[in-house]
């Protein structure tokens, strides 16, 4: 049986796998290089492989690949209705289950009034080709957040009296922020879902800022991005061998000091049936309460991401991913 956990607040309702899929690389070619190493058959791939794991949660936003990234994921979600006879579920697998559609709202500085809320989801509906998602949050707090934080709650409650929205979200929020946007969400009788935040081994600021605690004292779920600091935490790459591109040259100096977290990985990983240091790392993030939503371009690597599910990783084990990465 897949492994679950509630999403949000208890009264809610809402139970998923503690994994999700991050689909910022699907349509992003200038970043990812979508459309170069990998295209759509192996996006659905990795959509495919990700629900039969029991994955259901895609993340996605009308800024990614300037929401080629919602068109894509509304492409896959809408030819579930009709399986292909040609893609049936892997032998023993539990079949395709209903995707739980997570999107975000920009409020650029010209687009932050509460009517720019329910107008803007309507556009990522139409891209979806749903009538509503499950999820909708409020993408970055742009500066100055703390003004105009009362119209982006305000647009949130509108979109869920509209019936556009199952829940409600923020992401990159700090805890002052995450605090008020969950009493002003609660005088309008709506839970505060969660909080989409830069979350890994490689980047524990939500822990050291008392963020990690707020949201847990609030019944809010961290949806953890970057898990694998994009791709540095599977092994992958070393100082020599760095991501191509744009992002080989921003990640230049995080490649190396990853390289003895990696290898904590790696032997953790061997205890554990040779569990991959991505899995591992995945685990972590899992046991540390947060929902993490790796990128997947393939069904290999949809398939290597399910595998973080099932399992634990010992309190000691715990205890020595965190001094590693301290």
């Amino acid at each position: 049986m897949t492994e679950t956990r509630p999403l949000g607040p208890d009264e809610l309702g809402i139970s998923i796998a503690p994994l999700g899929v991050g689909a910022w690389p699907w349509g992003s070619t200038w970043y990812w290089g979508y459309g170069k190493s990998y295209g759509e058959d192996d996006v659905r791939g990795a959509f495919r492989a990700s629900l039969d794991a029991g994955v259901t949660l895609f993340d996605t936003a009308e800024v990614y690949g300037r929401g080629k990234s919602e068109r894509i994921l509304g492409k896959m979600a809408g030819e579930l209705k009709e399986p292909p006879h040609s893609s049936p579920p892997p032998q023993g697998g539990r079949g395709f289950g209903r995707p739980f559609v997570a999107t975000k709202y920009m409020p650029y500085p010209w687009r932050w009034r509460a009517g720019d809320v329910p107008r803007a989801l309507r556009a990522s509906l139409r891209r979806l080709g749903l009538e509503r998602v499950d999820l909708y949050q409020i993408h970055w707090p742009v500066v100055p957040a703390r003004p105009r934080l009362g119209q982006w709650m305000e647009g949130l409650v509108r979109a869920h009296g509209e019936g556009l929205v199952g829940s409600v979200g923020v992401s990159n929020f700090d805890a002052e922020l995450t605090r008020r946007a969950h009493e002003i969400l609660s005088r309008a009788g709506i839970p505060l879902a969660s909080n989409q935040l830069p979350y890994s081994l490689l980047d524990r600021h939500i822990e050291h800022e008392g963020l990690l605690d707020a949201c847990r004292e609030l019944g809010v779920t961290v949806i953890a991005y970057s898990p694998i600091a994009e791709g540095l935490l599977t092994g992958k790459y070393t100082p020599d061998d760095r991501p191509a591109g744009y992002r080989g040259w921003r990640l230049r100096k995080k490649v190396v000091q990853v390289q003895p977290i990696v290898a904590a990985l790696r032997e953790i990983g061997e205890r554990h049936e040779g569990k991959t240091p991505s899995q591992v790392a995945l685990r972590w993030l899992i046991q540390k309460g947060s929902l993490p939503i790796p990128g997947a371009k393939t069904a290999q690597q949809a398939s290597d991401n399910a595998g973080a599910l099932g399992w634990s990783l010992t309190d000691e084990e715990m205890a020595v991913l965190d001094g590693v990465s301290a």
